[in-house]
């Protein structure tokens, strides 16, 4: 009966052997399973470390990073090293098994735990790999960012070298043109200086052409009108022609000198202004050539009004000479008709390549039905001693209308003329209405 029983025990035990056998057999090829994954996490670990190296070389501000992969690294082979440690004790556990099925079974049951662990802890590795590999693809991003900001510094820093050689450069012109503005300065200040000898001069020369010169000519002409009325009996028909000669030539020099003075005195266009009818100047003229009108039966028409600012004694000489010139170039068999207009007209409705200074300016157009002129000299008859006609058949010195041109370009304003021979002259005269400022 005890034979049965043992042999029954004896089978029963060697059936659970054959179990153990088999499971400690599973286990065996479960560890070996796990030891593979283990060793393939090591490759992928150490590529890890690899590419981690690589990167750490190409960019500096990764150091940061990549020493936290060191450590987590180093974590790692930590780690694996546990897990051979674990491996051996497996190992040797499997053998004890096998004589010892208890403690194989608190081992078999050691190690399930263990690799629950060991599961858990691969879980926290490839969680971990998984943001390392984030981290990197972060700091990739953050290495290019750099890379584009140092771009943009350095086009920044181009942009401002380029501004700064511009501002150098106008800095350089502004200089040159500070130089050249005071050489004009100085300029300036040295022909104002010389004109100031030039009026100096001018005046000395109005003192002596209006008393030195002209005292010899006002003796002359008193001796040659002496010898031609105390001693005309005495003198040849030759002699009394020289004398008439010498008496003509010294009035049309006393003339000249006269002429000369009115327009050296009005080069300048200093001078008190006052607001002045034009037709109150005209009635002053005419009362000025009285005996000329009458004599040669004129007739002066006046239309229209303009008040306006000028200088009186000015104004007054350059009505007076063309209406002189008027009366002086009219036809011999026509009674002259002068025709004198005036009205306020804007700058707007003025005709001329002149830049206007003023808003408002008093037209007067002085029209008269004399021998005229070829319209080619319409400018050149306000030249200084230009004469259009023969000075033995109309005297004059050829100062007149240079005189009225400077008198209007005193006052700011401008004139112009027009004519055909045998068609009369007409005279257009622009003056601001207002002081110019």
């Amino acid at each position: 009966m005890i034979r049965i029983q043992l042999a029954k025990a004896l089978r029963s035990l060697a059936f659970l052997n054959t179990e153990k056998k088999k499971r400690a057999a599973e286990l065996i090829i479960a560890n070996k399973e796990l030891v593979f994954q283990n060793d393939e996490k090591e490759k992928r670990a150490a590529e890890l470390v690899i590419a981690n190296k690589k990167l750490v070389v190409q960019n500096e501000e990764k150091e940061q990073k990549a020493a936290e992969l060191i450590i987590a690294n180093n974590e790692l082979a930590f780690q694996n090293v546990e897990k051979e440690k674990r491996a051996a004790e497996l190992v040797i556990a499997n053998k004890k098994l096998v004589v010892q099925n208890e403690e194989k079974e608190q081992k078999a049951a050691e190690l399930i735990i263990a690799n629950k662990e060991l599961a858990f802890q691969n879980e926290e590795k490839e969680k971990r790999a998984a943001e390392l590999v984030i981290a990197n693809k972060e700091l990739a991003f953050q290495s290019d960012l750099k890379e584009k900001r140092a771009t943009e510094l350095i086009i920044a820093n181009k942009e401002l070298a380029f501004q700064n050689e511009e501002k150098e450069k106008r800095a350089a012109e502004l200089v040159i043109a500070n130089r050249e503005l005071a050489f004009q300065s100085d300029l300036k200040e040295k022909r104002a200086t010389e004109l100031i000898i030039a009026n100096k001069e001018l005046e000395s020369f109005t003192y002596i052409s209006s008393h030195d010169l002209q005292e010899p000519l006002r003796k002359i002409q008193i001796f040659s009108a002496r010898l031609i009325d105390d001693e005309s009996q005495n003198l040849s028909e030759k002699g009394k022609s020289y004398v008439l000669g010498m008496s003509d030539a010294s009035n049309r020099m006393q003339s000249l000198i006269r002429d000369l003075l009115g327009y050296s005195r009005t080069t300048t266009s200093e001078g008190k202004y006052v607001i002045t009818n034009i037709n109150t100047v005209i009635e002053l003229v005419k009362k000025d050539f009285t005996e000329t009108i009458a004599e040669k039966n004129a007739t002066i028409k006046v239309v229209g009004v303009c008040d306006v600012q000028v200088i009186p004694f000015q104004f007054h000489q350059l009505i007076q000479n063309i209406i002189g010139n008027a009366l002086k170039f009219s036809k011999p068999d026509l009674s002259p008709i002068i025709m004198v207009k005036s009205e306020i007209v804007k700058n707007t409705d003025v005709i001329s390549d002149k830049q206007l200074s003023a808003q408002e300016y008093c037209h007067i157009t002085i029209t008269d039905n004399g021998i005229g002129f070829e319209p080619q000299f319409k400018d050149h008859i306000f030249e200084l001693f230009k004469r259009l006609h023969d000075k033995d058949k109309i005297p004059g010195t050829g100062i007149g209308l240079a005189i009225v041109k400077k008198i209007v370009e005193n006052h700011n304003g401008f004139i112009t003329a027009t004519s055909e021979i045998n068609k009369g002259a007409s005279f257009d005269i622009y003056i601001p209405s207002t002081l110019p400022l």
